[in-house]
């Protein structure tokens, strides 16, 4: 992740880019990066989502890179180790859905009880 992040930083700097790298424009960004990558799922059912063809696996491929770019930019800029926030995320839900609670339902965490 580290390395990547540099890479990232490296990328705009070289491209004096930095100055539209603000976490509101990342966050933007990323949010219509996420849209483009939900389109290649748009009216497909669960089998046909799980089984993409390879032009359209590749396409996938480029807008999950594309949201990760601006994840890890948004990140950096506001000071957060993303693996270290997924890890404390992950964490929090284990507590939030007690595998014996929750095992099979797609309830939220405050509707199980």
């Amino acid at each position: 992740m580290e390395s990547l992040k540099r890479k990232l930083r490296d990328f705009a700097k070289a491209r004096d880019w930095e100055k539209f790298h603000s976490p509101k424009n990342l966050v933007m960004a990323m949010s219509v990066e996420a849209a483009e990558l939900m389109e290649h799922f748009q009216w497909r059912t669960q089998e046909e989502s799980r089984n993409l063809d390879r032009e359209t696996r590749e396409k996938v491929k480029q807008e999950i890179g594309d949201v990760l770019v601006y994840l890890v930019r948004l990140a950096d800029q506001v000071g957060v180790d993303p693996v270290q926030a997924a890890e404390e995320k992950i964490s929090l839900n284990e507590t939030r859905y007690p595998e014996d609670k929750v095992k099979g339902s797609a309830k939220k965490y405050n509707e199980y009880e």
